[in-house]
């Protein structure tokens, strides 16, 4: 668990109530929920870039929920190769996977920028869970929603080639962090880039080489740029391009 940094003690002030994460399955339910101990009790644990605030196998004791900043969620593959399961942004939920039955995170995070975490303790989520029917019904639609994009995510990916991975990493990014000066704003290594697709750091670097001679993207760094978004949803367009959100 991160330990609270006394340069954010201000953060101890951040209610649901003043919360903007307007899509935030608890900010849509906080009309039955205000007065539970789920919100009275919650914790908001400032997180440094670079840092990991989910471990792997360590024991389930709640969830987190981004306030602010950006979250990469990984879990580790054969060989111990890491494998990028998605990236969150403000008002969604880290470390669901690993609740309910299991007694174990079988996911680990990190953040990609300095970000604000809530924190809510398992015995909190489950006694809302129980009073609350509205709830309760939101987080099941939550999970429905996720395991049907985690299945059609695995079976889209095993149909595709490498370069169409590549591409479709490219355009989720960018439809879920936005542009920022002509650039995906969220900048990447070419390493994440593959950990997301499924395939290895020279694949990616290959794939880029020729989007960028086709002038499709352009790349400062690690920045990327989409020059022709079209084309490339053109190119994925039977692999289902709205596969992810």
């Amino acid at each position: 668990m991160l330990k609270k940094n006394t340069k954010f003690r201000s953060l101890k002030d951040t209610s649901c109530a003043s919360c903007e994460n307007i899509n935030c399955i608890l900010k849509r339910n906080l009309t039955i929920l205000k007065d539970s101990h789920l919100i009275q009790n919650k914790s908001t644990l400032p997180c440094k870039k670079g840092q990991q605030f989910i471990m792997e196998g360590a024991p389930v004791n709640g969830l987190f929920f981004i306030l602010k900043g950006t979250v990469k969620v990984f879990r580790t593959g054969i060989n111990g190769r890491e494998q990028i399961v998605r990236f969150a942004k403000e008002g969604e939920i880290i470390g669901h996977r690993g609740f309910g039955t299991e007694e174990y995170y079988s996911i680990g995070a990190i953040a990609l920028k300095d970000t604000v975490l809530c924190y809510f303790s398992k015995e909190s989520l489950q006694e809302a869970l129980l009073v609350n029917p509205k709830f309760s019904f939101d987080m099941m639609l939550f999970y429905a929603n996720e395991l049907n994009r985690s299945e059609n995510k695995v079976k889209s990916i095993s149909q595709m080639t490498v370069r169409e991975r590549v591409i479709d990493t490219l355009l989720y990014i960018h439809r879920k962090f936005g542009d920022l000066n002509g650039f995906i704003n969220l900048p990447l290594s070419r390493k994440e880039y593959a950990d997301y697709a499924g395939t290895t750091e020279e694949q990616v670097i290959r794939v880029f080489s020729a989007l960028k001679k086709e002038k499709l993207i352009t790349a400062q760094g690690k920045k990327i740029g989409i020059s022709d978004r079209q084309i490339l949803k053109n190119e994925i367009n039977d692999h289902n391009y709205f596969l992810d959100t």
